[in-house]
C-alpha cells in the first residue's frame, strides 16, 4: 500500500475523537474591500468596505479545525464580559461539534484581531486587548476545575499558547500533570521562550522563529533545523517536536533522528491560523493511532490546503483526503468538490478578486458543442464552476438508459478540460439551490434559453451579476450521437 493510501485511510479515522482545546481564545475579524485611490489626508489607501466576517480565533480556531475534521472539540479559555465576548459566544454556538467552556472575566477585555484585506492582500491588522496580564489565581482555579471535569472523556489535550495570559506556568503545569496521570497525550503550540515550562508534554509544534529564540540556534537549512529542533525537544523534555518552517516545510525530531517534510501548498494566500490547522490534524492523527511521521505527513498536507484559503480557515475531511491522494488521483479528480469545500474555494477566489462563473448540465458523451459552450463560459469569467447532474437526476430528465457514462466518469472528463476550474455534482432537477449558495458573478447557459427562462437567472441579476447565453454549435447532440450508435 502506498503512502497516499495509508494517509487517506488515516483521514477516515480522524472523526469521533474528543479533544480538549485549552488556551487563549480570541475573536478574528476580516474586513474585505477594494482600493482605488489614496487618501488626500495622508499617503494611505482608502478601503471601500464590501463585507465583513468574524470567527473564533486562537484556541477557538484550533477547536474549529478539530470539529471540521469530524471530532468533538471542548474549548476551554477566557473571554471578556464585553461585546466582543458576546459575539464570540454567539459564533462558537453556531459551530457543530464544538462545546464552549469559557470563563468570562469582567476585568479582562476579549482579544480581537481585525485584518483589513483588499485585492487578495493584507493591508492592516488592528489588535484590541493587547497588553493584558496573566489571569488571576481565581480564574486559573476555574479553568483547572473545568479541565479536570472534561479530562476523563478526552482522547487528547491541545494547549494553544498565544501569550495572552491564560496559559500561566501554574495552569500549564497542572494540566500536563493531570493529563499525564490520566494517560492522555498533551500537544502544545508554544509561545514562551522557555520550552522547559511545557515539560512533560507529548508533542510541541513551534515555528522556526520560536525554536530559534528558545535555543539561540540557527534554523536556515535542514541540518541546522534538525540540530535546533533536537535541542528544543530536550529543553522541553517532550517525546517529540515538530518545527513548522513555512515554505521550507516541517522538521520532526523524536529521538530517532530528524525527518524533513517538504511544503505541499500549491498556492499560498493566507497563512493566518495555519499552525492551528497543523496541531488539530496532528493531534487527531496521533489519537487515531498514527505513528509520529504519519501524523506529521497528514498535518503537512492539511497545512498545504489551508494556507490557500481566506482567513483563519478550517479543513474538511474530503479536502484532506484529496490532498493526501493528490498525486494518485491526479489534478482532474482534485477539481471535483463537495459544497462546503467549493464554498471555501470560491471565498478564496473572491478574495483574490476573481470573477466566478457558473454553468450546469448532464454532459453525457461530451462533444464539440459542449466544449464550445465551456470555452465561451470561461471567456466570461476568471474561474468556472460546472454543476453536473448525478446519474439519478439525468434519468429523471432524460429517461431510462441515460446517462451513457456514470457521474464519476463524466465528472473526471469535465475536470480534465482546461476551461473548467471545479466540478460539483447535484441531485436535484435544477441547480437553483447551488446557485443560491454560490451566488455566481455570471451564469452561463446555451442560446436555446432566454435570460428570463434560465433557472436562477433572476437571483444572479438581483445580486449584481449577469446571465450570458452562449452560442450553440450546430450539428452536435448527445441524443443524436446515441441514436446513431444504435443504428
Amino acid at each position: 500500500m502506498s503512502a497516499g493510501h495509508d494517509l487517506a485511510a488515516l483521514v477516515a479515522k480522524l472523526a469521533g475523537r474528543r479533544v480538549i482545546c485549552l488556551g487563549d481564545v480570541m475573536l478574528d475579524r476580516y474586513v474585505y474591500g477594494a482600493v482605488d485611490r489614496i487618501s488626500p489626508e495622508a499617503p494611505i489607501p482608502v478601503v471601500a468596505v464590501k463585507r465583513q466576517t468574524a470567527m473564533p480565533g486562537g484556541a477557538g480556531n484550533v477547536a474549529r479545525n478539530v470539529a471540521a475534521l469530524g471530532s468533538e472539540a471542548i474549548l476551554i479559555g477566557v473571554a471578556g464580559n464585553d461585546d466582543a465576548g458576546t459575539e464570540l459566544k454567539r459564533l462558537i454556538g453556531r459551530e457543530a461539534r464544538m462545546i464552549a467552556d469559557l470563563v468570562y472575566d469582567k476585568d479582562r477585555p476579549t482579544t480581537v484581531k481585525t485584518r483589513f484585506m483588499a485585492g487578495g492582500h493584507h493591508l492592516l491588522r488592528a489588535d484590541e486587548g493587547e497588553g493584558v496580564t496573566e489571569i488571576t489565581s481565581a480564574i486559573g482555579d476555574q479553568i483547572l476545575r473545568i479541565f479536570e471535569a472534561e479530562l476523563a472523556d478526552a482522547d487528547a489535550v491541545i494547549l494553544s499558547d498565544y501569550a495572552k495570559g491564560v496559559l500561566t506556568p501554574r495552569v500549564i503545569g497542572e494540566v500536563i500533570k493531570k493529563a499525564k496521570t490520566a494517560g492522555t497525550p498533551v500537544i502544545v503550540d508554544p509561545k514562551s521562550r522557555d520550552f522547559g515550562s511545557y515539560k512533560g508534554a507529548s508533542f510541541l509544534t513551534p515555528n522556526a522563529r520560536e525554536v530559534a529564540l528558545a535555543t539561540n540556534l540557527g534554523v536556515a537549512d535542514d541540518d541546522a533545523a534538525a540540530t535546533a529542533s533536537e535541542a528544543a525537544r530536550k529543553a522541553a523534555g517532550c517525546t517529540a517536536l515538530l518545527m513548522t518552517r513555512s515554505e521550507q516545510g516541517m522538521t520532526l525530531v523524536d529521538g530517532k533522528g530528524a525527518q524533513h517534510f517538504r511544503a505541499r501548498a500549491l498556492e499560498v494566500f493566507d497563512v493566518s491560523g495555519a499552525g492551528d490547522t497543523v496541531i488539530a490534524a496532528l493531534t487527531l492523527a496521533l489519537s487515531a493511532g498514527a505513528a509520529n511521521d504519519q501524523a506529521v505527513a497528514l498535518a503537512n498536507a492539511a497545512a498545504g490546503v489551508v494556507v490557500g484559503k481566506v482567513g483563519t480557515a478550517v479543513i474538511h475531511p474530503d479536502e484532506l483526503a484529496n490532498a493526501v491522494h493528490a498525486e494518485e488521483l491526479g489534478t482532474a479528480e482534485a477539481k471535483i468538490k463537495e459544497l462546503p469545500q467549493l464554498l471555501d474555494q470560491i471565498e478564496r477566489w473572491r478574495g483574490q478578486g476573481f470573477k466566478v462563473g457558473f454553468t450546469n448540465g448532464c454532459f453525457d458523451l461530451i462533444h464539440p458543442g459542449h466544449v464550445s459552450l465551456l470555452s465561451q463560459a470561461k471567456d466570461r469569467c476568471d474561474r468556472l464552476v460546472v454543476a453536473l447532474n448525478t446519474d439519478a437526476s439525468v434519468r429523471r430528465l432524460k429517461g431510462q438508459g441515460r446517462p451513457v457514462q456514470g457521474e464519476i466518469a463524466r465528472a473526471i472528463v469535465l475536470a480534465s478540460l482546461s476551461y473548467v476550474d471545479t466540478v460539483i455534482l447535484f441531485d436535484e432537477d435544477t441547480p437553483l439551490a447551488l446557485i443560491e449558495a454560490i451566488k455566481p458573478d455570471v451564469l452561463i447557459k446555451g442560446a436555446d434559453y432566454t435570460v428570463e427562462t434560465v433557472v436562477g437567472g433572476d437571483l444572479v441579476i438581483a445580486n449584481g451579476g449577469t446571465v450570458f447565453l452562449a452560442e450553440l454549435k450546430d450539428g452536435f447532440s448527445t441524443t443524436r450521437t446515441i441514436e446513431k450508435m444504435g443504428q
